[in-house]
Parts: C-alpha cells; structure tokens; sequence
C-alpha cells in the first residue's frame, strides 16, 4: 500500500493542517509505503515571494518532524525535486475539461472572496492529480477542504 500526502508552505500550519493530514501521515507510515511532501509548486498560487517561501519550506520540515514523521520509515521531499509533476500536471491538462476545473469549490471560494486567481490556482487540481497519479498511491489522506480535488484528480485519472 502506497500512502501520498503533500502540503503548502504557505504558512504557519493550523488545526485543519494537523488534522487533514500531518496526524494522518505520523498515524499511516508504518503501514505501508509512506510519501510525503511540500508542496512548495501549489504554494506558488498564493505565496510566490522567493524567501518567504524557502523559510515556509524550512518550517513546514520543521513542523513535520515535530509531530512525529520517522525519516526512516517515510520519503519525504519538497515537490519541486521531482521536475516530472510539471511534465505530467501538463500532459493532464491537456486532458482536463475547463468546465470540471471551473466547479472546484476552493478556485470559486477564493474569487469570491476578492483573490485575484492565476492559471496556478486554476489548474491547481490537475496538479494535485499529477502528484497522485506520478507515485501511484493508494491512500492520499487530505483535510476535507481537499475532497473535492481529490474527486477532480480521480476524474482527470478516469479521462487519463
């Protein structure tokens, strides 16, 4: 059993963070093939300040480790090591229809609430599916802010 999460560093991590998925990773490594990364790409979305980001990574590492992520028993990297979720999120969007990427609830939420949206955030469920479908994995714990991209990513999977 293959196990994938991944989170942004776009900030201090909250209760939904530990929640969603940091309680979840400590809980499943031992239970099979544990991935885990920061997903410092999603972060662009919303955090492209260079040394903010670098200092969210180091932190988010940081955080990880503290909340009991054994190094032995999970590979854990930042997203951008991995150039081939780039090749893959485009080969996927390629694929995507515009009218699944414009119901994802998060992409509404944020215009709705005055976020001027990029292409990133647009796309960014075809590059969640990429993540998932590049490792593989079976289990892929999310906080439920994420469920509706994680049925968008088994949608891209499906046309893919």
């Amino acid at each position: 059993m293959r196990i994938l999460t991944g989170i942004q560093p776009s900030g201090i991590p909250h209760l939904g963070n530990y929640f969603g998925a940091m309680r979840q990773v400590c809980d499943l490594q031992s239970k099979g093939e544990s991935f885990l990364f920061i997903a410092d790409y999603h972060a662009l979305t919303v955090s492209p300040d260079p040394e903010t980001l670098r200092r969210n990574v180091v932190n988010l590492a940081l955080d990880f480790i503290s909340c009991g992520v054994d190094l032995d028993k999970t590979v854990f990297f930042r997203q951008s090591e991995v150039p081939e979720v780039c090749e893959l999120s485009w080969i996927l969007g390629t694929l995507t229809p515009m009218g699944l990427l414009e119901r994802a609830h998060s992409y509404k939420d944020k215009i709705a609430k005055g976020f001027s949206p990029n292409a990133g955030l647009f796309t960014y469920p075809v590059l969640m599916a990429a993540d998932i479908l590049l490792y593989q994995a079976d289990i892929v714990p999310v906080g439920i802010d994420q469920m509706q991209h994680l049925e968008l990513a088994r949608d891209i999977a499906i046309r893919f």
